[in-house]
Order: structure tokens, then C-alpha cells, then sequence
């Protein structure tokens, strides 16, 4: 029950109780205080509601953001292989954007790391979405393609969607635990309007 519903409800409590106890000598007092008691605690755990829903969508958009800079470690699955990447995320070009900067622990033959991405994320006001682009070292393609990926406010995630010319598109779910303080990314691609996994992954603090 919200905390409107339950000051109503007490209200109406009190009404019918009013005219209970009104033939009745001395009780008319006591129903009163019970009464009062009943509102206070009813308008005390609305206030409490009101407060707590106002915190979670009074944050601003690049409150999200700050959670994600620091260093991580990031463990998981990705294209069904168990993997093991770190990642450092800092604020970059005068605070306008989030850099994270990822490199895999695995090596390729040439001793260079298997892979490796640049990743920028941002708020824009003006279009009220945060823009993701994303550039690694699996294609070059990553600014001639214009792809960037784009999600609405949504909590503590960021519902990232990559749609490509050739039509496909790719979903990035960055999701905060605020009470563990880490991340889970999911990857998916979508074929014929169902979400195939790539990747499960979770970042925890260095």
C-alpha cells in the first residue's frame, strides 16, 4: 500500500470510529490518541516514500557515469570463452566524456593482447540519451560505420543499442550494483527480434 493509500485509509478508519465512539463515555479520548498516533506513523511512511523515489530520480545522468571510473578487473564469458580483461575508466576531454580503456590478460601470437578496446561513453541534454562509441582492435570500421550506440535514462543501467546499416543490431546492457559496487555487462546480438547472448561478464574493483 503507498503511503497516500494508507493515510486515506486512515482517515477513514477515524471517521467510522468517530461516530463508534462517540456514545460512549471516556472512549471518545482514547480513540482520539490511537487515532493520532495511527496518522502520524501513516504520513511519517509516506514522506518516507515520497523521499526515497525522489532520491532515485533526482540523480543526475552523469552521476551513473562517475560509478563507472576507476579500475577494474572484468571476468566472465565472452563468444563462449572464459576471460579475463582490466580496464581503467577516467573522465576525458574536460570532463565531457567517460574513457574506458580495455585490454585483455590473453596474448595472441605476436604477444600482443587478444584484445583491446577504447570505449567512450556521454550524457547529451540535448538529446536526454547517453552515446556510446565504441572502438577496438577486432575491425578499423569502428568510425567510417557512424554506429554509435544510444540508451534512455533507465535506472542504474545503460541499455546500450548499436544498430548497423546492414540492419543488424547489437544490445550492451552495462547494469550497477550500488550495494556491491561493481558491474555486469551483457552483450547480445539480436536475430529475428531474439536476443542471443555473447557475452556475461562482471567488472569488480581493483
Amino acid at each position: 500500500m503507498s503511503g497516500a493509500s494508507l493515510v486515506s485509509s486512515v482517515s477513514e478508519q477515524l471517521k467510522r470510529g468517530v461516530g463508534r465512539a462517540a456514545g460512549a463515555s471516556g472512549s471518545l479520548e482514547r480513540f482520539g490518541r490511537r487515532m493520532m498516533r495511527s496518522i502520524f506513523i501513516a504520513v511519517a511512511l509516506a514522506w518516507a516514500g515520497v523521499s526515497m523515489a525522489s532520491a532515485q530520480t533526482s540523480r543526475p545522468p552523469r552521476e551513473l557515469l562517475d560509478r563507472i571510473t576507476g579500475r577494474w578487473v572484468l571476468e566472465g564469458t565472452i563468444a563462449g570463452k572464459t576471460t579475463t580483461h582490466d580496464v581503467v575508466a577516467s573522465w576525458v576531454l574536460n570532463g565531457q566524456y567517460v574513457q574506458l580503456h580495455e585490454i585483455s590478460r590473453e596474448r595472441d601470437a605476436q604477444g600482443r593482447p587478444a584484445y583491446e578496446a577504447f570505449v567512450y561513453l556521454t550524457w547529451e541534454p540535448s538529446r536526454g540519451e547517453y552515446s556510446c562509441l565504441w572502438l577496438d582492435s577486432t575491425s578499423n570500421a569502428g568510425l567510417s560505420n557512424g554506429v554509435l550506440g544510444r540508451a534512455q535514462p533507465s535506472g542504474d543501467e545503460l541499455r546500450l543499442v548499436f544498430k548497423y546499416k546492414d540492419g543488424s543490431t547489437f544490445h550492451t546492457t552495462f547494469a550497477y550494483d550500488r550495494k556491491a559496487n561493481n558491474w555486469q555487462w551483457k552483450m547480445d546480438a539480436e536475430e529475428k527480434g531474439q536476443l542471443v547472448p555473447f557475452a556475461r561478464v562482471m567488472l569488480r574493483h581493483k
